[in-house]
């Protein structure tokens, strides 16, 4: 019943948000600084996660299917794990880790600290004031990490197909593209938009309904990485069972 009396919450500050951002003009410069913060912070662990991930798909694709003679089949297993399903997922993890737990301790912190309250007092909207920048600068900046990501992924198992592993990196190459499609990217767009909305509304609003000490705090903000990390891999599954199923 807590767990139901939460979600039912959730949707009225969903709800509430949306209201609020459609009551007033969008925030477009504090929009593209959330934007640029959350993209250029995120960027060089971003680059660093997905490149070994590119090398370890490598590896094991290599290791699965050597044995049966089938190793020109590796560019059709990065495409397949890495583009599909590892790099949406793993930049949702990734942001949510870092982006999502900055918004959640930091609504939180003016929570407690009554700044929430003072904005209120002087007729400006938290929600619209706080939360609609934060969500439209990570829809925006969340597809174009997606596609850093997938790019560092093919390049990183390239690199080590030809270099370590020996395999010709133009069948390589064109087994990636081959299994690649528009309909693939325009998935990874729309998954990176959807969790990147998700991974949003879910931390502001831990934050924004922080209780009050350091320890509501605290509590906010693991709240916030838990819940958004579980609930944009249960997103992943609907999503790629919409499109692939």
């Amino acid at each position: 019943m807590n767990a139901l009396a939460t979600f039912g919450r959730f949707g009225w500050f969903v709800a509430d948000v949306v209201a609020a951002s459609l009551r007033h003009p969008l925030p477009w410069r504090r929009t593209i600084e959330e934007a640029w913060r959350i993209g250029v912070r995120s960027l060089p662990i971003l680059v660093t996660i997905s490149f070994f991930v590119g090398t370890n798909l490598a590896l094991q694709g290599y290791a699965a299917f050597a044995p049966m003679g089938g190793q020109a089949l590796l560019g059709m297993f990065v495409a397949l794990a890495g583009v599909r399903e590892l790099a949406p997922i793993m930049v949702a993890a990734m942001v949510a880790a870092k982006a999502g737990t900055e918004m959640a301790s930091q609504i939180a912190v003016m929570r407690i600290r009554e700044q929430i309250d003072a904005l209120e007092v002087m007729a400006v909207d938290p929600l619209w004031f706080l939360i609609t920048p934060r969500a439209l600068g990570i829809v925006l900046v969340l597809p174009a990490l997606t596609v850093v990501s997938i790019f560092t992924v093919i390049a990183s198992s390239a690199l080590v197909a030809v270099v370590q592993l020996g395999e010709p990196g133009v069948p390589f190459l064109q087994r990636v593209w081959a299994t690649t499609s528009g309909l693939d990217l325009l998935v990874c767009s729309v998954k990176a938009a959807a969790f990147g909305t998700l991974i949003c509304l879910v931390s502001c609003y831990f934050g924004y309904t922080s209780k009050p000490g350091p320890a509501g705090v605290g509590s906010a903000t693991n709240a916030a990485v838990v819940v958004s990390a579980v609930a944009c891999a249960i997103l992943n599954y609907f999503i790629s069972e919409l499109a692939y199923g």
